[in-house]
C-alpha cells in the first residue's frame, strides 16, 4: 500500500505546482498526474459540471491504484471534496484549507485577499474557512478569470499579463490587504508578475507549497509513507494537447516529462 502512488488531478497543467513541491517535500513518492486539458478551465463551469469532472478525473487516477487523491485544483476543492470523500475509500486532499490556514497565519493586519476562478470566488470557501480559523478577519476576494488561460498560453512574465494582473489586483491593493491567497494552482506561475503588481509589503500565499505540507502529514499520519528504495516512478496525463501540456511542464518542473493522452474516465 505504501508504495501506491500519489494521484493528483487538476483541470490543465496548474496542478503541475503542486506535483513540483510535492517531489521537493517527498521526493520518494510515486505520482500520478491527470490534467484535464480538453475540459480547461473549470473556473467558468457550473457547480454540477465541476462536480461530475471532479469524479471522473479521481476514476481515471484510481485505475491506476493510487492511495490518495490530490484534489490540485481550487474550484473542485470548493465544490467536490465532500462528493469525492463521501464516493471513495482513500484519503482525499483539497487545497482550499491549506492555504486558508497559512494566510491566517502569516498575515499581521488580518486583512487577506484571495484571487481565485469565478467559481471559486463564488464558492466563498476561503471566505468561510480564513472566518472560522479567525472570527476577526476582513477578507477580500477577486475573481481572475483570464488567469488560468495565460498560464495554458505560457505568457507568464510578458507586458500584457503584467498589465491584466494589475487590473485585476487593484481592488485588493486599495483594501490595504498584507496577505495574498494564490487561490488557484495555476497562479504560482503567475507570482513573478503579482509581487511587481502587489509590490513587497504583500506576502503571498502559494497554495501548493501548502496542499504538499498537507499531503505529507496526513501520509505520515497514515503511516503511508512509501518506504520502498525502487526507483521513483512519475506518470503524466492529460485529456488533450500533450505536446503543447509537455512543452509547458518543462518550463516549471525543470525537467522534461512524456504525456499520455487518455480521455479520462467519463
Amino acid at each position: 500500500m505504501t508504495n501506491k502512488p500519489i494521484g493528483v488531478f487538476d483541470s490543465g497543467l496548474g496542478g503541475l505546482t503542486v506535483v513540483k513541491e510535492l517531489i521537493k517535500q517527498l521526493p520518494q513518492e510515486n505520482i500520478v498526474y491527470f490534467g484535464d486539458t480538453a475540459r480547461v478551465p473549470y473556473g467558468t463551469k457550473s457547480e454540477d459540471t465541476i462536480i461530475r469532472f471532479s469524479l471522473e478525473n479521481s476514476r481515471t487516477l484510481l485505475k491506476r491504484q493510487v492511495k490518495m487523491i490530490v484534489v490540485a485544483c481550487n474550484s473542485s476543492s470548493s465544490y467536490a471534496i465532500r462528493t469525492l470523500k463521501k464516493n471513495f475509500d482513500i484519503p482525499v486532499v483539497g487545497v482550499i484549507f491549506p492555504g486558508a490556514q497559512k494566510a491566517v497565519a502569516s498575515s499581521k493586519t488580518n486583512r487577506i485577499g484571495v484571487i481565485a476562478t469565478s467559481a471559486t470566488t463564488h464558492s466563498q470557501q476561503y471566505t468561510k474557512i480564513i472566518k472560522e480559523l479567525s472570527p476577526s478577519a476582513k477578507v477580500f476576494t477577486q475573481a481572475c478569470p483570464l488567469f488560468v488561460p495565460l498560464v495554458e498560453e505560457g505568457w507568464l512574465s510578458n507586458q500584457v499579463t503584467l498589465d491584466i494582473v494589475k487590473k485585476y489586483v487593484s481592488p485588493l491593493k486599495k483594501s490595504k490587504i498584507d496577505t495574498l491567497i494564490l487561490g488557484c494552482t495555476h497562479y504560482p506561475l503567475l507570482k513573478g508578475v503579482l509581487k511587481k503588481a502587489m509590490g513587497p509589503k504583500v506576502t503571498l500565499v502559494d497554495s501548493a507549497r501548502e496542499i504538499a505540507a498537507r499531503v505529507k502529514y496526513k501520509l505520515t499520519q497514515l503511516e503511508m509513507i512509501n518506504s520502498s528504495k525502487r526507483k521513483v516512478k512519475r506518470d503524466f496525463i492529460v485529456s488533450d494537447r500533450p505536446m503543447e501540456f509537455e512543452r509547458i511542464a518543462k518550463k516549471f518542473l525543470g525537467f522534461s516529462i512524456k504525456v499520455k493522452v487518455e480521455a479520462g474516465d467519463v
